[in-house]
């Protein structure tokens, strides 16, 4: 799944930096310039909410938009997905036209 997504992200011409769990992402994130985050929910080691919650700690990821790709779609996951601070949620199986479109709203 995260190399589906790198690739409809790459073909639509974004630089996307890959990580193998969230707390890859985690540091990935803190090393270097990143304009939006695209987080699994089922994540080993840290899981998207987490990452998110952590993320969001930070001054610099206060206003960056964070989406949460997963098969959960329960209005629980997603409040929980927005307490921590999440912009938004996507639903797997994705769309790649329909995530292209989300990510061009959010990083306006």
């Amino acid at each position: 799944m995260r190399k589906m997504v790198a690739f409809t992200l790459s073909g639509a011409g974004y630089h996307v930096v890959e990580a193998v769990d969230g707390l890859d992402a985690l540091a990935k994130a803190q090393a270097q310039q990143i304009d939006l985050v695209l987080a699994d929910q089922n994540m080993p080691n840290l899981d998207g909410i987490g990452l998110t919650r952590q993320l969001r700690e930070l001054p610099r990821f206060k206003n960056t938009p964070i989406l949460i790709l997963t098969t959960e779609s329960s209005d629980q996951m997603k409040q929980a997905g927005r307490a921590a601070g999440a912009t938004g949620w996507l639903v797997k199986p994705f769309d790649p036209n329909r995530l292209i479109e989300v990510i061009q709203k959010v990083i306006r």
